[in-house]
């Protein structure tokens, strides 16, 4: 039982509403921006209409099925890591798109708000705000970019595992932090990559 709702939430996580509203909208996402058929590069697209639409879609899909599964005995215990991972990996490597899937940003906050009645979704958005205010303070929007908006995403997750371990969670929820934060660094690699070189070539 556990494989076939572990399937099926990672089914949900791939239906890729964010890409294909942009389809409605005749615009492929994959030929925007940085290609990420995720709602961001909808919001560019289409507009804010579609892009709110693509936000909330994509986080009702982590969403709702988590949060039914936390009303019963899987959502105890070690059997939830699978289950709620399987929404960001869905996300993520969609097979719709052939395994090219969004960043899993809004999904990840869908999975933590039913996973923790949306204490570390709140934790997470304000560590990603705090990122975005000293950013802009500090750097007046010299290195707003993909890169820098990758580095925040990464880091701010990194930073929420403090938050996660000294909470009175169960066990299992660090080990869903960790997968999550482990496809977020993979799906944020080439942006991460592109600022450590950066960095490095401005301090030689």
């Amino acid at each position: 039982m556990i494989i076939l709702l572990t399937a099926c939430l990672f089914l949900s996580g791939s239906l890729m509403f964010s890409y294909w509203l942009g389809l409605l909208g005749k615009k492929n996402l994959k030929a925007v921006g940085d290609g990420n058929p995720g709602a961001l590069n909808l919001w560019k697209a289409n507009g804010y209409k579609y892009g709110i639409a693509g936000v909330l879609l994509d986080f009702l899909k982590g969403y709702l099925p988590l949060l039914w599964i936390m009303g019963s005995d899987y959502g105890q215990g070690f059997f939830i890591i699978p289950l709620a991972l399987a929404p960001i990996a869905g996300h993520a490597f969609s097979p719709f798109l052939k395994g090219k899937g969004g960043k899993a940003i809004a999904v990840t906050f869908g999975v933590w708000s039913a996973l923790t009645g949306f204490e570390v979704t709140l934790a997470y958005a304000v560590i990603l705000a705090l990122f975005m205010a000293v950013n802009r303070s500090i750097f007046k929007n010299r290195y707003k970019s993909a890169q820098s908006d990758g580095l925040q995403v990464v880091s701010g997750m990194l930073l929420l595992s403090v938050y996660v371990s000294i909470r009175p969670f169960p066990a299992a929820i660090f080990w869903v932090w960790l997968g999550n934060f482990a496809i977020l660094v993979f799906k944020h690699r080439f942006e991460l990559k592109a600022w450590l070189k950066r960095s490095l070539g401005k301090g030689n």
